[in-house]
Order: C-alpha cells, then structure tokens, then sequence
C-alpha cells in the first residue's frame, strides 16, 4: 500500500522516486526528484488517515505562519499533498531539524494521566541525555505555535553534531 500509493503520487506530480529516507510503523519517507525542476524534495506515505491529517495540518500551521526554523532548528515545509493517498510531499532538509509530525497535537497538548506524562519524560530524559534541556526549549517553541509534539527522539530532533 505504501510503496504503491507513493508510486502513484510520484506519477502524478512528475517525480522520480529515489532512496529510502527512512521508515518505521507509520509510513515511509522518500527523496523524489522532480523531473522538471533541480530540487529533491521527500514524499511521506502513512498508513492511517489520522497520523496523515495530524502532519498535514502541523505543516500547513507552519506554513501560514512562514515558519522554517524554531530556535535554530530547521522544519520542512510543505511541498504539496494527497488525501486519497495519504501522501506528504516536503522540502529536505539538513541539521540542525524538527521533522516528524504525524503524533502532532494541534492547539491543545492531549490528555493522558499523570503516570504516563512521568513515564514518557523519563524516556526522552534518557533518549537525549545532556540535551533533554535544549529539546525542551524547541517543544516549549512549538507549542507557542500551538503545535504539541510527541514523537520527539534523536531522529526527528536531531542536532548539528
């Protein structure tokens, strides 16, 4: 399903598709090559049309509010997009970034119990270490832009070095 719906999409909107950006339960990231432009840009195939209208939704906040960067870290912007498919088409880019925002909340952090909260602090305390301050800050941004982020790891923030 994915691969096929990302073929499709690439047929539609004269892309070539390339390597595997990466890939996990959800969907799967794609570098494409426009055809008829210089620029790659990536395309994101989900599985579920919720996890599909949560990132879409989170890049077209960003895209309104013309943001590309939060505190230094750069953020894809949104290329273009295929409900039917459930297909992301972004700008690539480098370190530092933000990326990943099909667990995105949108102008409310979602509720779950206390336990849970302590539990998923304790992970990311553990995922980044030294930096867990500094990955607080950038969820602390987002949020201000009324984007609540919780598929937050070394992947999806990643820094410079």
């Amino acid at each position: 399903m994915l691969i096929p719906n990302a073929r499709l999409y690439a047929a539609r909107h004269q892309l070539e598709l390339a390597e595997t950006l990466g890939s996990g339960k959800d969907g799967i990231v794609l570098v494409a090559k426009h055809k008829t432009k210089p620029a790659n840009v990536a395309i994101k195939v989900l599985r579920f049309d919720e996890l599909y209208l949560r990132e879409k939704q989170a890049y077209q906040r960003l895209g309104k509010m013309t943001v590309t960067t939060v505190l230094g870290f750069n953020v894809p912007q949104l290329v273009g997009s295929d409900d039917g498919l459930r297909v992301i088409e972004m700008t690539i880019v480098k370190r530092p970034f933000v990326l990943d925002f099909a667990a995105a909340y949108l102008d409310a952090r979602p509720e779950f119990p206390e336990d849970v909260w302590t539990e998923w602090e304790t992970e990311k305390r553990e995922q980044f270490e030294t930096r867990w301050p500094a990955v607080q800050e950038v969820l602390a941004a987002f949020e201000e832009l009324g984007i609540y982020l919780l598929d937050v790891s070394p992947s999806n923030i990643a820094f410079l070095d």
